[in-house]
């Protein structure tokens, strides 16, 4: 692994994806290392100086132990909540037999309306990092929701807030990988759909959200706010 791949890996580890973890430090990168910096009281100039790497080998857990131990955690197996919606995508403990090695088989989704980070609103997105399993039934979601919903109305629900597609870490408090790791979950939002907010207080519970949660679900995506009503920023292609 370079040192650029270090670096997003645990950029991504922090809380501050990069996409691929391919070595090229572009637009995504930088913008997520500024972050960071501007999160830990550092000089927010992009470099990778040694107080930077030794803010990055730190732990990268970002949950206090009591926020952990209140909280359900998305990436461990549940019993499937009742009304799911049955779909073609595995459990969430079937994942490496149905997706591979976390990281691999990964593709550009194309996004039809602009998108931006949800920490730092002057990088723009246009397309995001997935699974090729999955790539094609998102796209297809997001086209629906560029006929729903206005920019106006986007904006007002936080649509275009990205919050993280391909994340490769393991879970909180575990050796397992997180969904994040196939490219196979998305999170919208994350300031407004914090992880330990229910309803009403999550934004994205809220009635205006419908269309957009009801998008996912005929795509047989499962929204864990919907279900277990937590982090209702995220949404996954895989069953509880």
């Amino acid at each position: 692994m370079t040192f650029e791949q270090w670096l997003q890996s645990r950029l991504t580890a922090h809380g501050f994806p990069c996409g691929a973890i391919d070595g090229i430090i572009g637009p995504v990168t930088l913008a997520a290392l500024k972050a960071f910096e501007r999160a830990h009281g550092l000089t927010a100039d992009g470099t990778a100086d040694p107080k930077v790497v030794k803010a990055l080998r730190a732990s990268a857990s970002a949950v206090s132990p009591a926020t952990m131990a209140d909280l359900p955690d998305r990436d461990i197996e549940l019993d499937e909540a009742p009304g799911t919606v049955k779909n073609t995508w595995p459990r969430q403990r079937d994942v490496t037999s149905f997706y591979g090695a976390v990281g691999t088989r990964q593709t550009r989704v194309e996004i039809p309306f602009d998108m931006v980070l949800a920490w730092d609103k002057s990088v723009r997105i246009r397309r995001i990092t997935m699974h090729e399993k999955v790539a094609e039934s998102a796209e297809r979601v997001f086209q629906r929701l560029a006929g729903i919903y206005s920019t106006r109305e986007r904006e007002d629900l936080g649509l275009h807030l990205f919050g993280g597609s391909l994340n490769v870490r393991r879970m909180r408090g575990g050796s397992a990988y997180s969904m994040h790791s196939w490219g196979i979950a998305i999170d919208f939002d994350p300031i407004r759909n914090q992880l330990k907010w229910k309803a009403p207080r999550a934004r994205l519970s809220q009635a205006d959200a419908l269309p957009f949660w009801k998008c996912w679900e005929d795509e047989g995506w499962l929204s864990l706010g919907r279900a277990r009503n937590f982090d209702w920023m995220h949404v996954q292609a895989a069953r509880l």
